[in-house]
């Protein structure tokens, strides 16, 4: 349900608030709160976390909303990246959006609450997809839901840069920073003429 992008305003905004979240020590399944050992091997803080902003029940739901956007469908999704860890964080460190994330969560309680009975963390899988397939596609918007869609946006924009600036997210993207080599790489074109005054590399 990932769906659509984010704007380029709010890509730098959220990018910027991640980076103050470098040393936080709830990431411990966040690229930046990543450590190197003495191998050089990515070694990934020990998994224990407690939300910072949402209550007990609502952090339940924005990871179970994280893992229905991103699932693991035989590559980690969004559980296995932290996503609702990262989602915790930015919302706790954003008071812009805290309005919108927790009136957002309330609104899907209630609504599923009159759909099925019970709130949103409460309900199977398939209660779940169905009751966001209306929020999440243009071609199943259904009226008195502008609010839903309004969060299920929301969330879903949180959720994918999440995925992205994680160590799951970016190894999905083989992003090559996350490469750590024992020494420098060579120079892989030796014989170009241009490249003959570069040093060796460093051990």
């Amino acid at each position: 349900m990932a769906g659509q992008g984010l704007e380029r305003r709010e890509v730098l905004r959220i990018l910027a608030l991640a980076a103050a979240a470098s040393g936080y020590p709830g990431f411990h399944r966040w690229s930046f709160a990543c450590a190197h050992d003495g191998n050089g091997l990515v070694q990934v803080r020990p998994p224990s976390y407690t939300p910072r902003f949402f209550s007990a029940d609502e952090y339940v739901t924005v990871e179970r909303l994280a893992e229905l956007i991103i699932p693991n469908d035989g590559s980690p999704g969004a559980r296995e990246a932290g996503v609702s860890e990262f989602v915790d964080f930015m919302v706790g460190s954003d008071p812009g959006v805290q309005y919108r994330f927790r009136y957002g969560l309330t609104w899907l309680d209630a609504h599923a609450q009159s759909l099925h009975g019970a709130p949103f963390r409460r309900l199977d899988e398939p209660k779940q997809a169905g009751l966001l397939e209306p929020l999440a596609y243009r071609q199943r918007h259904r009226a008195g839901e502008d609010e839903g869609r309004a969060f299920f946006k929301l969330i879903r924009d949180y959720t994918v840069m999440g995925y992205y600036t994680s160590k799951v997210g970016l190894e999905q993207l083989d992003y090559p920073g996350l490469r750590i080599y024992a020494e420098s790489p060579a120079c892989p074109h030796p014989d170009d003429p241009e490249h003959r005054h570069l040093p060796p590399p460093k051990a």
